[in-house]
Order: structure tokens, then C-alpha cells, then sequence
């Protein structure tokens, strides 16, 4: 998706969000930051693709999925968590290795690069 951001009009469509420059993320490294009321962990892969997931754990409660470990299952970017392990589908947020546990997912937001800013675009829940 392009985003149509232009820099001499710094006009952001509607609904979408500047959370940080590109160049603050490192390749298979997540970031917390926070959107709205929401803590959201980014991800950036090898590929240049920005994924934007909720930062708290379903499984353990606690705001560390930013922390995760990233990977791939097949063609799948995932991430794991660094409490119990369960790991994250980072395109839809389904839950691929529970760990034997309930299958939870986690919040998905739709994220794009315009100009070296990653954008993140706020839904209703």
C-alpha cells in the first residue's frame, strides 16, 4: 500500500498514525511504542515488510511481546514470546505453537512505510 504522505505537505490520511522513523527499527528486532491507549510492538523483517502487533503476551499477561524472539515458520514471519514461548503469526496475529495451551491471537494493526516514517493505521476494536 502506498501511503501518499508528500513531504511538502505533511498531511496524514485519515485514521493513520506517525509512530517512528524507519530508521529507528532494526531488521528482526522488535520496538515497543505506544498508539493511543495501545502498547504495540513493531517488527521490521529482512524483506523491508513492518508488522504492527499488540505488545502484551495473551499467555502471560505482561507487556513483552517486543521482546520476542523473530522468525519464520515456512514463508511466515513470526515471533516468539520470551515468557512461555508461544509463538505469533506477525501478519494475522493467530497463534501457530501454544505451547499446549488455549490458542489465543494477538491484535493486529495495519502498518506502512511513506518517506522513511512507519505509519500505523488506529482501528475500532
Amino acid at each position: 500500500m502506498t501511503m501518499m504522505v508528500h513531504e511538502t505537505d505533511a498531511a496524514v490520511p485519515a485514521g493513520w498514525t506517525a509512530v517512528c522513523a524507519l530508521a529507528d527499527l532494526e531488521v528482526e528486532r522488535g520496538r515497543a511504542a505506544l498508539l493511543g491507549d495501545d502498547q504495540i510492538a513493531l517488527f521490521v523483517t529482512h524483506a523491508g515488510r513492518v508488522h504492527a502487533v499488540q505488545n502484551l503476551d495473551p499467555y502471560s499477561g505482561a507487556h513483552v511481546i517486543s521482546r520476542g524472539i523473530v522468525g519464520t515458520r515456512g514463508e511466515v514471519p513470526t515471533v516468539a514470546s520470551p515468557m512461555y514461548k508461544q509463538v505469533f503469526d506477525l501478519r494475522t496475529g493467530v497463534c501457530l505453537e501454544t505451547q499446549g495451551k488455549d490458542a489465543k491471537t494477538l491484535r493486529v494493526w495495519p502498518a506502512a512505510v511513506e518517506g522513511g516514517i512507519v505509519y500505523v493505521r488506529e482501528e475500532q476494536r
